[in-house]
């Protein structure tokens, strides 16, 4: 995504007469007070999602693919903790970083992706709860299937998992128009910004799930491993 500055133009005061005066100014007002920062969602410009507080004093980094099922553990378990509390307040601040490991994780990114910064979190939170019945469907279609497609284009393939694995109908359960749908597969910039985020994400981890806490890599895979690591690093 490409970010345009503004340029801001300061209109000359002019003033007729020295003994003009002056307006006064309107006394200052605080900055509204954000209830739920889980709405403030941004995408950066290598693609990954962040979710919360700009200046919240944790930063936490997630790199999670879809077809991993520690993955999907740990999403449902930090979910109440994690973005129904440390983030809901401002104290922790995450992103999400894709970790792409195969066809049908990289239609699930795609689904997710296009539902827009605002979608991400809750069709996120949709393909990992759903995650045991599609990847299953999914790896039984990509070995039926996969030979017969490899001389589509490789977008067309993975569009091809999405529907094969349920996955598309996943989606329109949710509210997805079989057009939005194909929207999602129709950009290949999209799949290779996804692909150059994977590709970064595993020249500096070993696995999934593998996390950051304000700039340093932390320990564990789970929730009961990274909880004390946020709570030592301020999130309380």
């Amino acid at each position: 995504m490409r970010l345009f500055s503004l340029a801001l133009i300061a209109a000359p005061l002019l003033i007729t007469t020295a003994s003009a005066q002056q307006p006064k100014k309107a006394p200052g007002k605080p900055a509204a007070k954000v209830s739920d920062w889980r709405t403030h969602v941004v995408q950066t410009t290598s693609g990954a999602i962040l979710t919360g507080n700009p200046a919240a004093k944790v930063k936490l980094v997630e790199y999670l693919s879809y077809t991993c099922p520690h993955c999907a553990h740990f999403v449902a378990e930090s979910k109440a903790p994690l973005y129904d509390d440390l983030v809901r307040r401002g104290v922790v601040r995450v992103e999400f970083r894709h970790a792409v490991r195969d066809p049908l994780d990289m239609a699930a990114a795609l689904l997710a992706r296009c539902t827009g910064p605002k979608g991400f979190g809750s069709a996120t939170q949709a393909i990992f709860a759903a995650q045991a019945s599609w990847f299953e469907q999914g790896r039984t279609w990509w070995q039926a299937n996969a030979a017969s497609i490899q001389s589509q284009p490789e977008l067309a393939r993975v569009k091809a998992a999405a529907n094969g694995s349920g996955l598309s109908a996943l989606m329109q359960k949710r509210g997805m128009s079989a057009a939005a749908i194909d929207r999602c597969f129709a950009a290949p910039a999209d799949m290779d910004k996804l692909a150059a985020m994977a590709k970064a994400a595993w020249e500096t981890i070993q696995g999934t799930p593998s996390f950051t806490v304000n700039g340093k890599a932390a320990g564990g895979s789970d929730w009961s491993t990274l909880q004390p690591e946020l709570r030592a690093a301020g999130a309380r």
